[in-house]
């Protein structure tokens, strides 16, 4: 039975009448999932809850290594939303369980309170997570990034949420005196938030440790960003992520990923953002499509693609990862000496 951490939903203001649930896929694909959880790695650099767990516990318990790891599919977990919103604010170490609680700073909880309060007025289903924010940096504090409208407004403060709210996400409008910047490259946004769940805490930082490894391992830097994120939904399928930027269409889609361990960083980036593939097997939904669209679009992609090759395609992107990172590191104790 799912715990009620499980049945949490996310801080998303769509309609209540919706709901997540995994459905169950052909036989083949289930092959997938089976053989490829065998592979799992385990995590590094996870929260420690306060020094009182080692990493492998962690890691047997919360992390990639846990029981429920892989258990469920994963295909139309995701409820259907229009308009993703990311307040950039602190870090996941003080974000508390709950970015709508009484104890959190002005900012995001009036944010989320002005949200709340105005989503009967909005056209679009719209949800507000909160993203790793730091001042003098790209995404300092109060900063707000709108997907799929690919835009960035800088420096939101608690006078203006109200204004921010009303002219940017009730009249689809501009914020003034705000200017938006348009955002260019992938954005990729990492659950961490391990005061909400432990499995997100665990297993979020090794993910993003992954990420900005194999980011500047092939000169991604100015093409794809990664941040950790609160609590977006689904904390059993932790490592969750999600990733904005343009398909080949040139549309600006949001896709879901769900039971992400850090071996499977590699084919994300080479698979889906620089080649603009689904990694369908890690895949648990995209923003603007309702739950039953969702599986309907997996399973036209698994047909048209025959689900060929996809286990052997990992392992040898893993098996390359590897090579080069180690190349890599020998590269730098040789430039030491």
């Amino acid at each position: 039975m799912a715990s009620n951490r499980d049945r949490d939903e996310a801080l998303t203001f769509t309609n209540p009448s919706s709901s997540s649930s995994p459905i169950a896929v052909s036989d083949p694909f289930d092959s997938i999932l089976a053989d490829h959880t065998s592979r799992i790695g385990s995590a590094s650099g996870s929260f420690q809850n306060e020094g009182l767990l080692s990493d492998s516990t962690n890691d047997a318990e919360f992390g990639f290594s846990r029981p429920d790891f892989r258990t469920s599919q994963l295909a139309g977990t995701v409820e259907f939303y229009e308009r993703h919103v990311f307040l950039c604010y602190k870090n996941p170490q003080v974000w508390p369980a709950r970015i709508e609680a009484s104890e959190f700073d002005r900012v995001p909880r009036l944010l989320s309170a002005a949200v709340m309060t105005r989503k009967a007025d909005m056209k679009k289903e719209t949800r507000l997570t909160i993203c790793e924010g730091h001042d003098g940096t790209e995404t300092s504090n109060g900063d707000v990034l709108i997907f799929p409208d690919m835009i960035r407004y800088r420096r939101l403060t608690h006078f203006d949420v109200d204004t921010f709210v009303e002219e940017v996400l009730v009249r689809d409008g501009e914020w003034l005196p705000g200017t938006p910047e348009t955002l260019k490259g992938s954005y990729v946004f990492v659950c961490s938030h391990g005061s909400r769940d432990r499995r997100c805490g665990v297993c979020g930082p090794a993910l993003i440790s992954r990420f900005k490894e194999g980011i500047e391992l092939h000169g991604l830097q100015s093409k794809v960003s990664v941040s950790p994120c609160s609590h977006i939904g689904g904390h059993k399928y932790a490592g969750n992520i999600i990733v904005f930027g343009s398909n080949l269409n040139g549309e600006v889609t949001g896709h879901w990923y769900g039971y992400v361990s850090p071996e499977d960083v590699p084919v994300l980036l080479e698979q889906h953002i620089v080649k603009g593939e689904i990694v369908d097997w890690l895949w648990r939904g995209q923003m603007g499509l309702s739950e039953e669209e969702q599986k309907k679009s997996q399973e036209l992609r698994l047909q048209l693609n025959g689900k060929i090759n996809v286990v052997q395609n990992i392992e040898e992107l893993t098996q390359t990862f590897k090579n080069e990172t180690l190349t890599v590191a020998r590269r730098s104790q040789v430039e030491q000496r």
